[in-house]
């Protein structure tokens, strides 16, 4: 039952269990609605945010902390603010660091802005597309990576995944996307790191400071140490920020380090709420979260502004039917699977071209001749992967002719495929390289056309376009 009256009202804290904390009120008005916040403090005198996750019998609110209760005591005083959590949004916020809350966390002063959002939107209903699907509904980003334009293009508005075990790259292959696609569209960025470690946030806010991008992105971050109710909203808090920018009818990229922290955060406050788990382990609110996130990732026909999601996602033990990888895969447009076997072989970015799949790269949506040349690449990879298992057993000398042939421009093709990144250049000790997208096609066409068959393979590793 959720109460319709908003007034602020007085309770106390009647248990603590670590982020999970009971309110009481002394009337049944005073009960604020389900994701209001109630204000408490610990014998230190430091405030503690709550939000409401459910009302119990006898006028109590059990609430998910959103920083630690540590210190906080039975029968502190707790004050209901009446609304849910609002953060600052505005051009102040480029180039800054906040929390979950709003609240700066880059040591550089107060954010002064004229509005607040709350994080939290009530359901938005479906959406009937009415526009004529064509090049006019679909507008490719260039990307500037050569196996994403070729085989997964980015279209604005699009959701896209980049799927992936421990140790693969998503966080590098995230910053080069970032790098690329905010120097080239000159557009804004909201970066969201949800649940990775700080060390990776504070690289990423140097990395993007040494390219120049820093002041045309705004991060939000809720990091691993940090308590399951502030993981879990900090992906809506990166949300608000990029509908505040396309209110202003403008394009916005978002970032996600790592959503599948959301969809465990989610699980963590479901075990600690005790509702009992669904048969595969995990909330059984599973697929409401993840679409209460990927619904507001849309292009608004009201304000003309588009916001265009790339998502990393943590695949565990790289199984990728585990059923929270499972649950995002029906929201992504694009995904991209990195393949340990392709990190063994020191073949950067490791994005699998057959485990992967773009519902993007489409005839009416890159043209005629991009798609033809993406189908001969994939068929090229589907002929490779069988020859390759051939070759293990009896060796390459035994294959025919015309099997050898595809078999070696196969490999060409996997290799030209490869980049160096700008923000790897410390790793590689190669320059960083941006592809255009005609480019990554004329070399496609060049090698599958057998122009250089005479050429070694190595000579196509971790190189930028190709040169006649």
């Amino acid at each position: 039952m959720q109460n319709n009256n908003d007034k602020s009202g007085k309770g106390r804290v009647v248990s603590v269990q670590g982020p999970v904390v009971d309110v009481k009120f002394t009337k049944a008005e005073d009960v604020p609605n389900i994701f209001n916040v109630i204000n408490t403090s610990n014998i230190d005198n430091e405030e503690i945010v709550l939000e409401v996750a459910e009302h119990l019998p006898g006028n109590i609110a059990r609430c998910i902390a959103i920083n630690s209760t540590i210190n906080l005591q039975r029968n502190a005083l707790a004050v209901s603010t009446g609304e849910p959590i609002k953060i600052p949004t505005g051009e102040n916020l480029c180039g800054r660091i906040i929390n979950v809350l709003g609240h700066p966390i880059d040591q550089k002063g107060d954010i002064i802005c004229d509005e607040k959002f709350p994080i939290r939107r009530p359901q938005m209903g479906s959406r009937i597309k009415t526009k004529k699907i064509g090049k006019e509904a679909f507008e490719p980003m260039e990307t500037g990576i050569k196996i994403i334009d070729l085989l997964f293009p980015l279209v604005k508005g699009s959701k896209n995944g980049i799927l992936g075990g421990a140790a693969l790259g998503k966080s590098i292959l995230t910053l080069e996307i970032i790098e690329h696609i905010v120097k080239k569209h000159h557009g804004a960025c909201v970066f969201t790191g949800v649940g990775e470690r700080i060390r990776e946030g504070n690289e990423l806010y140097f990395e993007l400071s040494k390219h120049g991008v820093l002041s045309k992105t705004m991060m939000v971050f809720g990091q691993m140490n940090e308590p399951p109710g502030a993981r879990f909203g900090v992906a809506m808090t990166g949300i608000t920020l990029a509908e505040a920018i396309q209110r202003r009818n403008q394009d916005v990229l978002l970032f996600v380090d790592n959503i599948f922290r959301y969809v465990q955060a989610g699980a963590e406050i479901s075990t600690l709420l005790g509702r009992v788990p669904s048969e595969t382990g995990y909330q059984p609110t599973l697929i409401s979260e993840a679409s209460e996130f990927h619904e507001r990732i849309r292009t608004s026909s009201d304000v003309g502004g588009s916001i265009t999601s790339i998502e990393a996602v943590y695949v565990p033990a790289d199984d990728l039917t585990d059923p929270a990888v499972v649950a995002l895969f029906s929201f992504l447009d694009s995904v991209m699977v990195l393949s340990r076997e392709r990190v063994q072989l020191g073949l950067y970015p490791a994005i699998d071209p057959l485990l992967s799949s773009s519902a993007n790269l489409d005839v009416d949506i890159v043209g005629k001749r991009h798609f033809e040349t993406a189908q001969e690449v994939i068929k090229a990879f589907n002929r490779y992967e069988e020859l390759r298992r051939i070759v293990l057993v009896i060796g390459i000398d035994e294959l025919s002719t015309a099997d050898r042939m595809i078999y070696e421009r196969a490999r060409k093709l996997q290799n030209f495929l490869t980049q160096p990144f700008f923000v790897a250049e410390a790793y590689t000790g190669k320059k960083g390289e941006y592809v255009n997208t005609e480019q990554t096609i004329q070399g496609c066409e060049k090698i599958l056309s057998g122009k250089f068959d005479k050429r070694p393979e190595e000579e196509f590793y971790l190189i930028g376009a190709l040169v006649s």
